[in-house]
């Protein structure tokens, strides 16, 4: 399997969680691995203050970590369950209560910490023979070589060569602007806030949204009965968020939220980012392929975006070990066209679906208006709609790779 004409079979650009679960997922193959990282695994942050950066991770999220050897580590840290989801519309009446209990299952999901999701598999990465985690180390250049391989110059002045280069390096991945593959999108004119707060009240294992004209508001739970909070607004409101002192933004989010848990006791580090849409036109060339933000960027509305990436790559890996099995070149584009025809039809389907929810709620038309109260309300009636919305939201439904299907237990 091994070509003598390469450094490594696989160079992933980025060990953010996307690129560190391709790599965790094809640790055991006969494979020479190189992980691209520019910044450290920092350990000793973990016993500090909470990542003001969660995510929302679903059942098949949850399987990939497990499959891979990551999962325990995480749930040695700090891993928070969620039971329910409570949404409701701040310009009308809708609402809508997703319980973990009406769908038979123990609970909805995880709210993980990035920090930790990383920490835990890149520590996994570490124990495989077959990767190589180069850190504080950047792609500097790229250029396609013979036989569709390709030769990487790092920040250092090093030039390593590849069978196969893995974009995992974020919505402004270099290696997509280097290789030529065009992308198509629009910035949203919000901002998401973000930062842990204490509430006066329990958070009750609930993931609680209220969307407002200006964009959603997230309470979602943490392990110690705090919360994280993910607020979109618009950009100028943002800004205010950012310069307003504790108490000033602990009352500010709190009328935003309706005091549903009561007053916001405690508030730490706010931090904020741009949200936007974008796609990648490809997803893959002879001998690259892009996986996650760097190939499909959501809004968050409904905490999907890592979660597709995590897909992503458990997919690329799949499709990578099955031609391995069947004697093709891992490079070829006929092998890497069966990944993106798997992946890109979801997530193009989820990046649109996202946005048309973002564009509803942000609606102050009276008709429009009316019509998502009716809709959120008719659909809270209807358990089987709703079993349907929360079982693909989980990741239990759905065209799913094998490392998703994989039995296990919480």
């Amino acid at each position: 399997m091994n070509d003598v004409n390469v450094d490594y079979d696989i160079i992933i650009s980025g060990g953010g969680i996307v690129g560190s679960v391709l790599a965790c997922a094809l640790g055991k193959c006969d494979l020479r691995i190189a992980i691209l990282e520019s910044t450290p695994l920092e350990q000793s942050k973990l016993d500090q203050d909470k990542d003001i950066r969660v995510s929302a991770i679903s059942w098949a999220s949850q399987r990939i970590f497990t499959a891979v050897g990551a999962w325990n580590s995480m749930k040695s840290r700090r891993v928070s369950p969620f039971r329910d989801i409570r949404v409701w519309d701040a310009a009308g009446y809708g609402q809508i209560h997703f319980d973990s209990a009406e769908i038979g299952e123990s609970l909805l999901g995880w709210i993980i910490e990035n920090r930790v999701i990383r920490c835990s598999l890149l520590e996994r990465a570490q124990q495989m023979p077959a990767i190589e985690l180069l850190y504080q180390t950047s792609l500097e250049n790229v250029k396609e070589l013979d036989h569709h391989h390709w030769r990487v110059r790092l920040d250092n002045g090093r030039e390593i060569t590849t069978r196969l280069l893995v974009g995992a390096d974020g919505a402004q991945s270099k290696i997509r602007h280097l290789s030529g593959i065009r992308i198509s999108g629009w910035k949203y004119n919000q901002r998401a806030l973000v930062a842990n707060v204490r509430t006066a009240e329990f958070h009750r294992e609930t993931a609680w949204q209220r969307f407002m004209p200006t964009g959603p508001l997230a309470f979602l739970p943490l392990n110690d009965g705090s919360c994280s909070i993910v607020w979109s607004t618009t950009p100028e409101n943002a800004n205010v968020l950012l310069a307003l002192n504790a108490q000033e933004f602990s009352t500010a989010l709190g009328e935003a939220f309706a005091w549903r848990l009561g007053p916001i006791v405690q508030s730490n580090t706010r931090g904020a980012f741009a949200l936007y849409l974008q796609y990648a036109h490809s997803y893959v060339k002879p001998g690259l392929a892009l996986i996650g933000d760097a190939a499909h960027v959501i809004h968050p509305l409904a905490g999907q975006g890592v979660n597709l990436g995590i897909l992503d790559a458990a997919t690329l890996a799949e499709v990578i070990i099955d031609a391995i099995s069947e004697g093709k070149d891992i490079s070829s584009i006929k092998v890497l066209r069966r990944y993106e025809l798997w992946r890109k039809g979801d997530n193009m389907s989820m990046l649109f679906i996202m946005d048309g929810f973002n564009n509803l709620f942000s609606t102050s038309l009276p008709p429009l208006l009316l019509l998502r109260n009716i809709g959120l309300n008719l659909t809270d009636t209807s358990r089987l709609m709703k079993n349907f919305i929360a079982r693909r939201a989980m990741g239990l439904t759905g065209d799913l790779p094998r490392l998703a299907l994989s039995s296990n237990s919480t």
